[in-house]
């Protein structure tokens, strides 16, 4: 386990100073209760008026993401917990993992979670699983703990990955993973772009890749990833005092804030 994460507002990080690019989860970092608010578009909007573009990095299917990364004030969007890039300008779907073809993987998801449903019948594919391209996702719903625990294990030993965030579980390739999608996607579209300015954001454990010090070493908890600090191995680096799109205020507010100094004669 990492050391606990430092309280944001408190620590005033000069490290944030000069961030470039914000990369955030979408579902309990940038919603109230599952729902965007006019407080969040302030946000947005605000963010890329002083030049700190944003991309979104969720786990939702390339069919919804598709959509939102159109319609809001961002640059583009991961979907499906590393699986797609969706440019804003374009909103062409561009892979960020290798298949083949995707009648045939999706065959493969199909089986593996058919399996999962002979040890817990009551699972049920999400509502968006027709929309997916390289994942296949089945509601959260009142799985505890042990049962998570259970799923990865039974994943991983016929070869699949397994995250799972406040509202869906995914069953992914081993490979697949928010970190590692948005290194590939910084080094293509945002080449200027290091590291040291990038602040990632999310709240649960389909966002771990975006904690992971050595890749991204300035990430943001808003409140409610303490509910599963228990269950990460790596934690983000600070964490807001507001929960959910409120925390993700809060850091909007630090970045604009340390802008605005910046360019202050």
């Amino acid at each position: 386990m990492e050391n606990s994460p430092v309280p944001l507002q408190e620590s005033s990080p000069p490290a944030l100073t000069n961030i470039r690019l914000v990369a955030t989860d979408m579902d309990g970092t940038l919603t109230q209760t599952g729902k965007f608010t006019p407080a969040l578009l302030r946000a947005l909007t605000d963010l890329a008026t002083a030049e700190i573009p944003t991309v979104i990095v969720t786990g939702r299917s390339a069919g919804w993401v598709q959509g939102i990364a159109t319609y809001l004030p961002v640059v583009g969007a991961i979907a499906e917990n590393g699986g797609v890039w969706i440019p804003a300008d374009s909103g062409e779907p561009l892979p960020l993992v290798e298949i083949s073809a995707i009648a045939p993987h999706r065959d493969r998801l199909a089986h593996v979670f058919a399996q999962l449903q002979a040890t817990f019948p009551d699972l049920q594919p999400s509502t968006d699983n027709q929309f997916r391209l390289t994942d296949w996702t089945f509601d959260i719903g009142q799985l505890t703990p042990a049962d998570l625990t259970r799923i990865n294990q039974t994943c991983q030993a016929v070869g699949w990955g397994f995250t799972y965030s406040t509202v869906q579980c995914h069953i992914r390739l081993a490979a697949q993973d928010k970190g590692v999608a948005l290194q590939r996607v910084l080094q293509q579209q945002f080449p200027t772009i290091t590291a040291h300015q990038v602040v990632t954001v999310g709240d649960s454990p389909n966002d771990e890749g975006l904690f992971e010090a050595e890749r991204f070493p300035l990430s943001v908890g808003v409140a409610n990833v303490q509910h599963y600090c228990d269950r990460l191995r790596h934690l983000p680096t600070f964490i807001t005092a507001g929960a959910e799109v409120q925390g993700f205020q809060e850091l909007a507010q630090v970045l604009l804030r340390a802008k605005s100094s910046a360019a202050a004669p």
